[in-house]
């Protein structure tokens, strides 16, 4: 192998190691992100848990104890 073949082929390694470092930057960006959407959907997930929890705890008895299948409809 020739001096200008090995110059070319680290040449060419070198241009696709930056491209590979890029890439590698890009998608990092993209992970980062990501997990920072995951964190807020799950402060928002605790926070419509205990939401529904706080009105379930709150309902009347009789609204917790019977459901629309159990009533009968206005017109019997």
């Amino acid at each position: 192998m020739t001096f200008e073949q090995l110059q070319e082929q680290l040449y060419e390694l070198q241009s696709q190691f930056a491209f590979q470092e890029d890439l590698l930057n890009q998608l990092n960006a993209v992970v980062v992100r990501q997990q920072a959407q995951i964190d807020t959907l799950e402060r928002e997930l605790l926070l419509h848990r205990e939401r529904l929890l706080h009105v379930l705890e709150n309902l009347p008895e009789k609204a917790q104890g019977s459901t629309a299948i159990d009533e009968r409809p206005p017109h019997y």
